[in-house]
């Protein structure tokens, strides 16, 4: 399948493999799906909660965008969750209105977008500006 691979920067073949390859010490993980970009080594998640479990969630991340993405998860998150703020689709609408694009997290392809995007989260709920990625 072809997947765009954030360290190579284009659209690569990328294999269908398991958890137990990716994370050899995490048995939980051994039968989930995973595509992987062999050239690289990079990596990403599978939707395997859904029919369509082999769909990759988003394009291949770099260990660093992989962390970037999980900051601004763990920010997001807790602002639609609690629903303290607004509904996620409420929420991701205006961020992506903000980006002028349509914004998804496993879409992220570089640490200057997660930058912005954090620096968009943080001013939508009003933290201080904290980067630590």
């Amino acid at each position: 399948m072809k997947i765009y691979c954030c360290q190579c920067g284009k659209d690569v073949e990328a294999r269908l493999t398991n958890g137990a390859e990716i994370y050899p010490h995490r048995e939980d993980l051994d039968s989930l799906p995973f595509w992987i970009h062999d050239e690289c080594s990079n990596f990403v998640g599978c939707h395997h909660k859904t029919p369509q479990r082999k769909n990759p969630l988003g394009c291949i991340p770099t260990k660093e965008i992989r962390n970037a993405r999980k900051h601004i998860h763990a920010l997001l998150d807790p602002m639609w969750k609690t629903a303290t703020m607004k509904k996620r689709g409420q929420l991701y609408a205006e961020i992506s209105s903000k980006l002028g694009y349509q914004f998804h997290t496993a879409e992220i392809r570089s640490i200057e977008e997660a930058r912005r995007i954090y620096r968009i989260i943080l001013n939508i709920s009003k933290k201080p500006l904290t980067i630590n990625f």
